[in-house]
């Protein structure tokens, strides 16, 4: 398995730390709003990282968390608590915001076909292990505190700060970030925990070594919950790539600061930005869409997901309404000739080809390979469609294939609610009797006796079945 490495600009093959386990880290949301397509594209494509390595013999633990406080508007330090802010806007206490966003999180999820991670972890569930970090920090002479503001990482006690997203702190003190917090030594030092300001009254605080209502910065969060489930050191940390100048460079910095400078992350993995109609997604252009939404159009969150597999996952992708469309129909065609397929080999004398002789062969190695070359879906899923419209596979193996390439896929091929409710073919369950039939009907065609086979047919049609003679043998339903 090959991985594009942001850290080293390169794609690398991935070797564990711990042969018997790749231990996985992906950012998770910041419950104070409804997730977006934005969202949705990230964490299908975390899922197809995560199907694709464990399709591909590795044993993955996953950990995801979710930000339910501390995350500031402004990556400056500066600003609202987002979780403040979101129950100012929906007038609820902030508690009630985070778990409502935290549950359209998981819905979302469930809707495009992502799968649960091993762990998911709240921010407000892990404070002391946040303060216990804090604390080593500060014994190792990493911080300092600025009066009534809150506990500061000096970057300069670092000096590999901003490797990774190839910062240069002479430009930041030229210009970048300088001012936003009066008293901060560098304009790069960040918040590692937040005081409450005069007359603030937050509703989610804790008491701390330096403040009797405080609360965690947002970078400590995952730094934290990710070494409490997966040591000092992960094979792979996922997020956007607007996390590469701040978050993950403090994650970074404030990490390995504490652990004595062991590499926190072997391989940072950062997904692209999605764009509405060429737009960069603002509530302001009302462009921010949900799963909802797309549903309310006539869409399928599936035929989403599969237009998500068209674009790289290191591209910048453009979502319009025309692209889901298409992608719309391409699913629908494609989820009823899979039940075509499905059907034809239920009435016919060959059975299914098992998923390990599947695996075995030569079209299921390429696919495989094309995930494994740094996830390139649109590879994989051009051959996908190769194998549906290959008239010389056959059928048993064309079902394979597909059912097997869907299990990292997740557009619906293996689930036969949505594809009775997309084709409404509903899954034929056939008697000993009716097969037998069946199999003599077959043999009728090949004998080219017609008058036979039609009074096979008809025969069929009297317990119930309806009988289709297509160019790829003869269907059931």
């Amino acid at each position: 398995m090959k991985l594009y490495n942001t850290a080293s600009r390169s794609i690398e093959n991935i070797q564990p730390i711990n042969p018997e386990l790749v231990s996985l880290y992906a950012c998770g949301p910041t419950v104070y709003d409804y997730t977006h397509i934005g969202h949705l594209r990230k964490y299908s494509m975390d899922d197809i990282l995560v199907r694709s390595l464990r399709q591909s013999g590795f044993n993955v633990k996953y950990v995801e968390n979710i930000t339910d406080v501390g995350h500031l508007s402004s990556d400056g330090d500066t600003g609202e608590d987002k979780l403040e802010k979101g129950a100012k806007k929906y007038g609820k206490s902030v508690w009630d915001v985070a778990h409502e966003f935290e549950d359209y999180f998981w819905y979302s999820m469930q809707e495009i076909g992502v799968q649960k991670p091993d762990v998911s972890c709240r921010a407000t569930d892990y404070i002391e292990q946040q303060l216990e970090m804090v604390k080593t920090l500060e014994k190792k002479g990493h911080t300092y505190v600025i009066d009534g503001d809150g506990v500061y990482f000096d970057v300069k006690t670092f000096p590999e700060y901003g490797q990774m997203a190839h910062l240069k702190l002479n430009q930041q003190e030229e210009g970048a970030r300088i001012g936003e917090v009066k008293g901060k030594r560098n304009p790069a030092d960040f918040a590692l925990w937040k005081f409450e300001r005069t007359g603030e009254n937050r509703a989610m605080s804790w008491p701390s070594p330096w403040a009797e209502r405080s609360f965690p910065g947002w970078h400590i969060e995952c730094s934290a919950m990710a070494m409490h489930y997966l040591g000092e050191q992960l094979d792979i940390h996922t997020g956007g790539i607007d996390h590469i100048p701040v978050h993950h460079t403090n994650e970074i910095a404030q990490a390995e600061a504490a652990t004595g400078k062991k590499p926190f992350v072997k391989y940072w993995v950062h997904h692209n930005f999605l764009r509405v109609e060429g737009e960069k997604m603002s509530k302001s252009l009302g462009n921010v869409l949900t799963v909802d939404d797309v549903k309310a159009r006539g869409f399928h969150p599936r035929a989403l997901r599969l237009l998500f597999l068209m674009t790289h996952y290191r591209s910048e992708m453009n979502f319009t309404w025309e692209s889901l469309e298409a992608a719309q129909k391409s699913w629908e065609k494609l989820l009823k000739q899979f039940a075509q397929m499905k059907t034809e080999l239920n009435s016919s004398k060959n059975k299914q080809v098992s998923p390990p002789e599947i695996t075995q062969t030569a079209t299921y190695q390429t696919f495989l390979t094309h995930l494994q070359n740094d996830l390139a879906t649109p590879e994989a899923l051009a051959l996908l469609w190769q194998v549906a419209k290959d008239k010389e596979l056959p059928v048993a193996e064309k079902v394979g294939l597909l059912e097997t390439f869907d299990a990292i896929f997740q557009i619906g091929l293996t689930d036969p609610k949505i594809v009775a409710e997309i084709t409404q073919i509903k899954t034929v369950d056939l008697s000993p009797e009716i097969e037998k039939i069946l199999e003599q009907r077959q043999q009728a065609r090949i004998d080219k006796n017609w008058a036979e086979a039609d009074r096979l047919r008809d025969e069929i049609a009297k317990l119930g079945f309806t009988v289709k003679d297509t160019a790829d043998g003869q269907t059931i339903n």
